[in-house]
């Protein structure tokens, strides 16, 4: 058997079109078609990066996320530079509904990154 060269992240949510299209706004993929309310989903309009798949479920999230996505909005740059890269992303972000939960700082082992909050509280990276 060969190796699997894709793959499709499924996120559990209660609006599935809103979260959607959220992810669509952070990523640049394409737009999801409405559905009939209990799934949807948003491709790489390239066709290289995973699908998102959301799907609708009756329970609300409780806890953090055991797997998360990351955001590669400062890839290449350190030091302030990054901080300021992935600062104007957040930026960009936020007026989407999208909340930052903390920012934590470079330090001697690790560059900066951007602990953030999607449409249903799911947590991500910028980093």
């Amino acid at each position: 058997m060969g190796s699997i060269k894709k793959i499709q992240v499924t996120f559990d949510c209660a609006e599935p079109a809103r979260v959607a299209r959220f992810w669509s706004e952070v990523l640049g993929y394409d737009a999801p078609p409405e559905t009939d309310g209990s799934w949807s989903a948003c491709t790489d309009p390239s066709g290289e990066g995973p699908r998102f798949y959301f799907q609708r479920v009756p329970e609300g999230k409780v806890v953090k996320n055991r797997v998360h996505v990351c955001v590669r909005a400062g890839t290449g740059l350190v030091g302030a530079e990054r901080l300021a890269a992935l600062q104007a992303e957040r930026a960009r972000l936020e007026p989407l509904g999208a909340v930052c939960v903390r920012v934590m700082e470079a330090d001697e082992e690790n560059e900066s990154c951007i602990v953030m909050q999607d449409v249903e509280g799911n947590e991500f990276c910028l980093d």
